[in-house]
């Protein structure tokens, strides 16, 4: 227990020790007066006698110690630290096998997790085809967060890979990259430990090309960040137009699942825009605990205040007055 102004202690201890001695003494002077006039001093030491004025006496150190504004730190867990939504913006995803689009509906279901975000969750927006690209820095400013995830629009192919390094990258502060040969000694500094930084990726799954996923995903494991996948779109698939020419585009969850088994994370399937926005709500976040300071004022007074109600009410019960 820490005080904000721990002087007043010394002068609760002070005050309680001449209170404590003043009724000592008033109480001797009391029973040499009843003596010196004949009477008789019985039970000079019984509970009803002292009991009131002892009530009182105990308030006063108390609610002085409540002035003193006693604070303790209890630990309490909460939701907290750093959320990288990454959105596969390759030309599959114009698909509209998930109305009205699976970009679309990813960006509606991810707006509707960010909105359910506590303030002690920063959200960051990546965005990923043939390259990786951070439009929105993590930021506990949630409105940021939404309007950089509204302008997120489809285009060219897709490289996960590259998306979970630049991820790292922002998560760590450091660049990230893979060894750029088989076999040749890793060229990414020691990374450390982020156990509360997770990358959520809305993808359809399919892989155009780039860094090697599984490797890059081994590399968020090393470094405590979990990776959760959202696989949109449906088996069936659809057909998007490139360029001119009809291509046909289904989802592919085998990456996405490996990817999220590989990290700890998890792999949620959303085939229609209902179940893709219950996925969102089934991201596990990691509960963190910390110490917050509670100001004990509050119950001292309430101590305090009991003690001289019940000192009061005592007093007039067994002596007919206040003591």
């Amino acid at each position: 227990m820490t005080f904000l102004h721990p002087a007043v202690i010394g002068v609760a201890v002070l005050l309680s020790v001449a209170a404590v001695a003043g009724y000592v003494t008033m109480q001797r002077r009391r029973a040499d007066a009843l003596r010196k006039a004949g009477f008789a001093t019985l039970n000079s030491s019984g509970i009803r006698r002292h009991l009131p004025y002892a009530l009182i006496l105990t308030a006063l150190p108390v609610m002085l110690i409540g002035l003193a504004r006693p604070q303790a730190e209890v630990t309490v867990p909460r939701v907290a630290g750093t959320v990288l939504l990454a959105f596969d913006v390759s030309n599959s995803m114009s698909a509209a096998d998930v109305a009205p689009s699976r970009l679309g509906a990813a960006q509606e279901a991810a707006k509707a997790f960010v909105e359910d975000q506590p303030d002690t969750v920063d959200v960051g927006v990546l965005v990923f085809g043939n390259q990786a690209l951070l439009t929105q820095a993590p930021t506990d400013d949630h409105a940021a967060a939404l309007a950089a995830i509204g302008r997120v629009s489809p285009g060219g192919g897709t490289s996960l890979g590259q998306a979970i390094l630049v991820a790292l990258g922002t998560i760590t502060g450091k660049p990230v990259s893979l060894p750029s040969a088989e076999g040749a000694a890793p060229t990414t500094p020691d990374l450390g430990y982020w156990p509360s930084a997770t990358i959520v990726v809305f993808s359809d799954g399919e892989e155009t090309g780039g860094p090697d996923v599984q490797a890059a995903a081994e590399l968020a494991a090393a470094a405590g960040v979990r990776i959760q996948t959202v696989g949109v779109g449906t088996a069936r698939g659809a057909t998007v137009e490139v360029d001119g020419f009809q291509l046909g585009t289904a989802l592919d969850e085998t990456l996405l699942t490996t990817v999220a088994q590989v990290t700890g994370g998890a792999y949620q399937q959303a085939g229609d825009a209902a179940a893709l926005a219950d996925s969102t709500r089934s991201i596990d976040l990691r509960l963190t605990t910390e110490k917050e300071p509670i100001e004990l004022t509050a119950p001292f007074a309430a101590a305090a205040l009991l003690l001289l109600t019940l000192g009061g009410l005592l007093g007039i019960r067994w002596h007919g007055r206040i003591v």
